[in-house]
Parts: C-alpha cells; sequence; structure tokens
C-alpha cells in the first residue's frame, strides 16, 4: 500500500475561493453516485462494480445559494498487483492535497472494513476536515448505522443515501457554513471539446500534453480510461472543456458492461461537444470502424477535426502511405482536416489546435440571411438545378436555422425533386464562400404553397358568355 504524503496548505488567492471536497474510500462505496447528487448532474459513471472510477473527476455544486468544486476519486487501498488501480489511486492523492474539506465514505452494509481503518489512519495524517459518512443507511437509525464505526476515530458518523438523497441537505449545509456565494464562470466562450477514438489511441496522453501534467491515467492497456471525463484548460487566449472518452471499439468486439456503459458515455460527450478530435493510431491503418466513427459524429452534425497520433519515428514511406490511406478511405469526409501528431512528444498540438478553434467558430457562427442568400445565387448561376419535365425548379432564398450544427434551409418550388448530387454541390459552395472549416453542414428545403392550388376559376357573366361563342364558332 502507498503512502500519502504530508500536504501543503491551499495557496491563497485574491477574493473568496469556492471550497473542494474530495470523495475518497474503498471502491464501490458510492463516491461516483454522491458525485452526480452534489453535482445535479450524470457526469459520473456509476454501477454495481468495483474500481469503477480510475481518473479523478470534477465537478460545480450548489446549495442554498453556495457553491462548491466537488471532486471524485478511485477507490483508495488498491491491490498492489493491480498497475491501473496504483494509478488511480496516485489521482486520489493530488486530489488531497487540493481538498479544503474531505469526505470519508464508507458502506453500512459492508460495516467496518480492515480497508476503512488503513484509510481512516491515513487521512488523519493530513489535518484537513474530514466528515465521515455511512452510504446506503437508507432505513436504518443513526445509533445502528455508526456503532461500528466510532473505532474509526474521525468524529460522529453520518448516515447518508447518496442514491436516495438522505441527509444530503444537512450534509451540504454542514461543510458550506464558510463557502462563498456561487459565482461560476460563464460558460460562453468555452470551447467543448470531446476526443475519441479507438482504445489506445493517446487521447489521455494528448489531453495531458496539453494541460502540461500527469492529469489523466495513461497506459498501454487498452481500457484504461473508462469514464468521460472533462477537465479546464486555457491555451493561446482561448477557454478549452475538454472531455476524455474511453476508446470505443467494434460493437462485436465490446463484451464488458463496463465497456458498453463507456461507449454511452463518450458518445454523450460528443453530443455535449462543440468540435470532436477524432483520433487513431498511425501503427493502425485508419479502417471501416474509424470510417463509421466519423460519419455517426457528422451525422450528428458536429464539427471534427482528425489526429493521427503516433506520428514520430515513422519512415517517409509509412508517412505517406497512411496519408493516402486517409485520402482514399475517407473521402466523404473531405470536409474534416487532417493533422499529423506525436501527443506524447507534443509535436504537430498548435496547429491541431487552431483548427479546432476554426471548427468551433465555424459551427457556433451566425451568417446574416442577404449573404446565405447571395452565394446561393452564385452557386446556381454557375450550376443551375436540373429542369424536372421540362419545368424548372428555382430556389429563392436561404436562411440559418440553427447553429452546432449549423442548419440551412432553403425555400424554392419542387425543392423535393432536387436530387442528392445537388444537396452536396450546394453544401460544398456554402463551405467554401464561408470557410467553414470541419463544419458537417445540414440542408433543408421548402416548396412555397400555390396559393391557387385547388381552387375553382369561377368564370363572370361575360367570360361564360365569350366562351360559348367561341365553342359555337368552331362546330
Amino acid at each position: 500500500m502507498s503512502n500519502l504524503t504530508d500536504t501543503a496548505e491551499t495557496p491563497e488567492t485574491d477574493g473568496p475561493t469556492l471550497p473542494v471536497v474530495v470523495l475518497v474510500g474503498r471502491p464501490n462505496v458510492g463516491k461516483s453516485t454522491l458525485f452526480n447528487a452534489f453535482t445535479n448532474s450524470r457526469d459520473a459513471l456509476v454501477m454495481d462494480l468495483p474500481g469503477l472510477t480510475r481518473d479523478r473527476q470534477y465537478g460545480q455544486g450548489k446549495f442554498e445559494g453556495k457553491g462548491f468544486m466537488v471532486v471524485d476519486t478511485g477507490g483508495l487501498s488498491p491491490d498492489e498487483d493491480d498497475a491501473l488501480a496504483m494509478l488511480a489511486e496516485e489521482q486520489a492523492q493530488i486530489a488531497l492535497t487540493e481538498a479544503t474539506h474531505i469526505l470519508f465514505l464508507v458502506d453500512a452494509h459492508d460495516g467496518c472494513m480492515p480497508d476503512d481503518l488503513a484509510i481512516a489512519q491515513r487521512l488523519r495524517k493530513l489535518n484537513k476536515p474530514i466528515t465521515l459518512l455511512v452510504n446506503k443507511a437508507e432505513g436504518r437509525t443513526k445509533t445502528a448505522v455508526g456503532a461500528d464505526f466510532h473505532q474509526l476515530g474521525l468524529g460522529e458518523p453520518i448516515p447518508i443515501s447518496a442514491e436516495h438523497g438522505d441527509g444530503l441537505g444537512n450534509l451540504q449545509r454542514s461543510i458550506l457554513v464558510d463557502a462563498p456565494p456561487a459565482e461560476f464562470e460563464d460558460e460562453d466562450g468555452i470551447i467543448r471539446v470531446a476526443i475519441v477514438g479507438r482504445p489506445n489511441a493517446g487521447k489521455s496522453t494528448l489531453v495531458n500534453r496539453l494541460l502540461g501534467e500527469s492529469r489523466l491515467l495513461t497506459s498501454e492497456v487498452a481500457g484504461t480510461t473508462r469514464d468521460a471525463i472533462s477537465v479546464r484548460l486555457e491555451r493561446d487566449g482561448h477557454q478549452y472543456e475538454l472531455i476524455d472518452t474511453a476508446g470505443i471499439r467494434r460493437r462485436n468486439k465490446v463484451s464488458e458492461v463496463i465497456e458498453k456503459f463507456s461507449i454511452v458515455k463518450a458518445l454523450q460527450a460528443v453530443e455535449k461537444a462543440h468540435v470532436v478530435i477524432v483520433m487513431t493510431d498511425a501503427a493502425d491503418e485508419v479502417g471501416v470502424h474509424d470510417a463509421k466513427l466519423m460519419g455517426l459524429i457528422a451525422q450528428r452534425g458536429r464539427a471534427m477535426v482528425l489526429a493521427v497520433n503516433k506520428w514520430d519515428h515513422l519512415t517517409t514511406d509509412k508517412r505517406n502511405s497512411i496519408r493516402t490511406d486517409v485520402d482514399f478511405k475517407l473521402p466523404f469526409l473531405d470536409f474534416v482536416p487532417p493533422h499529423y501528431i506525436s501527443a506524447l512528444h507534443g509535436s504537430g498540438l498548435k496547429a491541431l489546435m487552431d483548427d479546432v478553434v476554426l471548427a468551433y467558430e465555424a459551427t457556433t457562427r451566425d451568417i446574416p440571411t442577404p449573404e446565405l442568400t447571395r452565394a446561393l445565387e452564385r452557386a446556381v448561376d454557375k450550376h443551375g438545378p436540373p429542369a424536372v419535365l421540362t419545368r424548372p425548379i428555382k430556389l429563392r432564398y436561404a436562411h440559418q436555422i440553427g447553429t452546432n450544427p449549423i442548419q440551412i434551409l432553403i425555400h424554392g418550388n419542387q425543392t423535393e425533386k432536387l436530387p442528392t448530387s445537388y444537396h452536396r454541390y450546394l453544401i460544398n459552395e456554402f463551405r467554401e464562400a464561408f470557410a467553414l472549416v470541419g463544419v458537417p453542414i445540414m440542408l433543408s428545403f421548402k416548396t412555397g404553397v400555390n396559393p391557387y392550388k385547388d381552387k375553382k376559376n369561377v368564370l363572370t357573366d361575360r367570360q361564360i358568355k365569350k366562351k360559348r361563342r367561341t365553342t359555337e364558332r368552331f362546330r
């Protein structure tokens, strides 16, 4: 078992700072469930399996007008033969150095376990406020629940139910006595970037390199990342929220329940993002699975940037082969800028992030209707739509109806008869006209209503007489 080191006090900053509440305990005692309850979210992956959480997960809590940061951690006291569990404990130790208040969770069903005693002994050395929480205590009295846990020497055990919310109000009230009012930063202007790809492509390594620290677990073992972990970053004057996700494999290779839920979290991260960085390993050829994943992201309307990782130490012939592979197998994604990078050494990352910013600006852009209509007119003048039974299809004007993704509505007549090839032509013309880097464009059409359709033409008396004279003349 590794030892926790003594921690320094949190450095002082100007103005009030939000308290940092860190959740610790053995695996599977309900830390992630409590994290979701505090943050009023479902950000942390929750299942009845030990060791599910590995990276530390940050969230924002708010209670009765007061704010706090809450940090979910992996279970302490791991099996020393489990290298990934030991890395998870290192993440928990880092979180404890940041803590202003520690919530130590134990399980009411299990009673006081030897690992609980060992964790309590280590936590006392930190000289920080600690609250002992007996989780899963629904339907039990305080006396009955707490009797077995007094031996931990951490004060009065507090029974709670993270799943049902029992006792959480009083708990938050007690730990937020001196907390400042909740004033979280404005989400506007923050670029949310999801990083997805196959297992072991280097997604966590990329996040760590951008942050300049070992914030996320990295390992040669595929599947190290299980949850979708969000971290904040400021780089070159831009604010980012990076979302590292679990690796996505082909469906027929996904067998573990944990991995299935991890993939769901990854797809939820894609929905939340402005821009998606799709990472591939240069050692593996771009395959059907990568094409399907990128096609799925395009269907969801998310801006994309392709990052081919582990580019260092490749021969010139191998690099040329990979570039040809990308062009040949992803022709329908020609709007996605490719980047050839080394997440480990940092090469190519500036150009990658520059295109992430361009993609964000494109997918959130509001294009004025007159500019869109002029671009439509230029496209039609250059290459008009085909006629239908000698009747021309007329496209009159276009306007934007949504962002992230860019959605454009075009008005005209017989628009339902436009071929798919002309749809693609218009999309390419709009993308070129407005420099929409990495952005799938969603086109929809609306045919104007003919006011005279199904309306009977009533003749006047004079028209009736004229019609009768004409008919009689040609009898």
